[in-house]
């Protein structure tokens, strides 16, 4: 239990950081621009919130706990990129498919951003959890 949950709260750590940056000082104004009035003022914290924390147990799930059972950080990383792509490119390929004015260069970007964001949280989240996590639990 010690692990998983050093798994989570590092990963989930790693992910709302990445992301915080993305959203708010990269992305931004690209969103703003791309969707105008289909964003709103300020995004709703309940949503969002449970967003990061559903997305994270995916993340510790199929990518953090089966790389510290076999295979090392590379298992983490590429199973943590292979979940953003099915997980990202499932929301913009339906949004691009079935929104007018989706933009199909914002569901590229995204879904780019999904794998790394991914890979990247699920890479640390292991490294955090080999280096300082109960090893099992």
């Amino acid at each position: 239990m010690k692990t998983t949950l050093a798994a989570y709260l590092a990963t989930l750590l790693a992910f709302v950081l990445l992301d915080a940056l993305w959203l708010g000082l990269m992305m931004g104004p690209t969103y703003r621009a791309q969707l105008g009035s289909l964003l709103l003022e300020q995004p709703l914290p309940v949503p969002a919130v449970l967003f990061y924390l559903l997305y994270v147990l995916g993340c510790v799930s199929f990518a953090v706990l089966p790389a510290l059972r076999q295979g090392g950080w590379t298992r983490a990383a590429r199973l943590g990129a292979l979940l953003g792509l099915v997980a990202y490119g499932t929301y913009d390929l339906s949004n691009w498919a079935t929104l007018q004015g989706w933009p199909a260069s914002l569901a590229l970007m995204d879904m780019a951003w999904g794998v790394l964001v991914s890979a990247l949280a699920c890479t640390f989240g292991y490294g955090c959890t080999q280096r300082w996590g109960a090893r099992r639990g």
